[in-house]
């Protein structure tokens, strides 16, 4: 017979809910202590639920759960702080950290320094005008914690520095490899690598070239799924820059 678990009072962010049975929903939640849980929270959409307001993304939650199995029983959760409070490209950004970690998160593994990352990022986003510069700093360090740290420090079969000179082709699994041609989507000057490395994103050219590069990274760990909510941001922005050209012409 399966022992039942019980967890009270424990840091956790929503990450997901959909709905479940009448008034119901299932929730997906990162938890310091205790990883990715998913837990059925009963009642919870009803009119009449203590917790409409409570159950919700972005906001710090101390949460309680019995659980026999994989899917548990919320039996209590309660705000510990203030909502991160985002609208725009950084409400749609931290949708994407939300995915980034329901796809790659593995449940019941405690990740606490992945938690303290996203918590950190989260209240970076607020009122933030450097979005895609938080992101890829973000990604950078998630894909490290996780054990699948992007090279970006020396060529792949050795232990030589990158040539700032010389052209480099990101391969998945390797890393950089010399080149002897400029194109190419995984193709950078060693400069570049270099400068991504060092998370030099106020050179819009460096960080046009990081967004190139760690979303084939990020594609490839995730077998090719599309993540909405960055399908989203990238239609939104050619949105904002096809009527710029428009104009221009």
């Amino acid at each position: 017979m399966t022992s039942q678990r019980r967890v009270q009072q424990q840091p956790g962010y929503i990450l997901h809910h959909r709905p479940f049975r009448d008034t119901s929903q299932i929730l997906d939640i990162v938890t310091r202590d205790h990883g990715k849980v998913a837990v059925v929270a009963r009642g919870s959409r009803g009119s009449k639920s203590r917790l409409a307001g409570v159950l919700r993304p972005f906001l710090p939650l101390k949460v309680s759960w019995v659980s026999k199995s994989d899917l548990g029983t919320l039996t209590g959760a309660e705000a510990a702080g203030v909502p991160a409070g985002m609208v725009g490209d950084a409400m749609l950004s931290a949708y994407y950290l939300n995915e980034l970690l329901i796809n790659f998160l593995h449940r019941f593994d405690p990740q606490p320094e992945i938690f303290a990352l996203y918590e950190r990022v989260l209240h970076a986003l607020v009122g933030s005008r450097d979005v895609a510069a938080i992101l890829r700093s973000f990604e950078l360090e998630f894909l490290s914690l996780l054990g699948y740290a992007v090279n970006l420090d020396h060529e792949f079969g050795s232990r030589n520095r990158l040539d700032a000179d010389q052209d480099y082709e990101y391969r998945m699994e390797q890393g950089p490899v010399p080149v002897n041609r400029s194109e190419g989507v995984l193709v950078f000057k060693g400069s570049t690598l270099r400068a991504i490395a060092s998370e030099s994103f106020d050179d819009p050219v460096i960080l046009k070239a990081a967004n190139r590069l760690m979303r084939e990274i990020i594609a490839f760990h995730l077998g090719g799924k599309e993540l909405k909510s960055r399908k989203v941001l990238m239609e939104l922005h050619r949105g904002r820059i096809a009527p710029a050209r428009s104009r221009n012409q």
